[in-house]
């Protein structure tokens, strides 16, 4: 992956609190699938304590190597209306952003991919949060905005992201306007990668989610950090480092010479996420 500027190098490192201790975000782990769930009713506003569980919950995630795919998803109507209006003071930023930095450092240089589950609207810091998920489903109900400029602030994370996803011209006009979006829009642009009906939504996550985790879980983490590792370097660099990641780490592993043999023993591959 390319370098990114590490959230304990900043701000110094928080000590990581267990799933139990959480208050603000729902985690379990069933099989080769972990779901984190925002949940603090009524609008998932984020504060401090909820990132900081986001945060820490994915770094839990990251050391079971059964888990193939984190699915994030909220709880209620919206997915998340913003940052709490209380953490926008001037002696709660600093804390804040560092909490929000480490939720969304924490989705992008997780091994496992990121699956992003919206169903309602995703406002300010929510539609952030979503931009740092590797794949996004979507319903219809679905609505993305960024109107952090009408109060007087820009979104920081937003202002990163959304030009690697829908192009710097199109992100200005997001944060420059704060006008929101529909899910249809979303996904022309990029946002979001699947727009199913809200009675398919299920059923349209469980696909997904089987078809990832049929495959090897270390393969998957070497194909998302080719993908995530481009970002940001020229054609010939992100080439290099592909090609890198492809012939020293890849092949290393054991379930890389596995689907190789089923596939010429024409049988399918039995995986060993290593």
């Amino acid at each position: 992956m390319p370098d990114m500027i590490q959230s304990e190098d900043v701000f110094g490192k928080a000590p990581r609190r267990s799933p139990e201790q959480f208050q603000f975000v729902r985690y379990r782990v069933d099989g080769p699938v972990a779901r984190l769930t925002l949940d603090r009713p009524e609008h998932n506003l984020l504060n401090e304590s909820m990132l900081r569980e986001l945060a820490d919950g994915i770094g839990a995630v990251t050391e079971k190597s059964s888990v193939k795919l984190i699915v994030l998803d909220a709880n209620g109507k919206i997915f998340s209306a913003g940052v709490d209006i209380g953490e926008y003071t001037a002696e709660r930023a600093f804390s804040m952003l560092d909490a929000f930095h480490a939720a969304c450092i924490a989705m992008v240089e997780a091994p496992q991919p990121v699956l992003v589950v919206v169903d309602g609207a995703a406002i300010g810091g929510g539609a952030e949060l979503i931009a740092y998920g590797d794949l996004v489903i979507a319903t219809p109900r679905a609505r993305f905005a960024l109107p952090e400029i009408t109060i007087g602030v820009f979104p920081p994370l937003a202002s990163t992201m959304f030009p690697h996803i829908i192009g710097p011209k199109r992100a200005l006009e997001l944060v420059l306007t704060g006008e929101a979006i529909t899910a249809e829009r979303a996904r022309d642009l990029g946002l979001v990668n699947r727009l199913v009906p809200e009675a398919q939504l299920a059923t349209a996550v469980n696909e997904l989610v089987s078809k990832i985790t049929a495959q090897s879980g270390a393969v998957l983490g070497m194909a998302k950090k080719a993908v995530i590792g481009g970002m940001g370097l020229s054609l010939r660099e992100a080439l290099r480092n592909s090609m890198s990641i492809f012939l020293n780490e890849l092949y290393r592993l054991e379930d890389s010479q596995e689907g190789l043999r089923a596939l010429i023993e024409k049988r399918k591959p039995e995986w060993k996420n290593r």
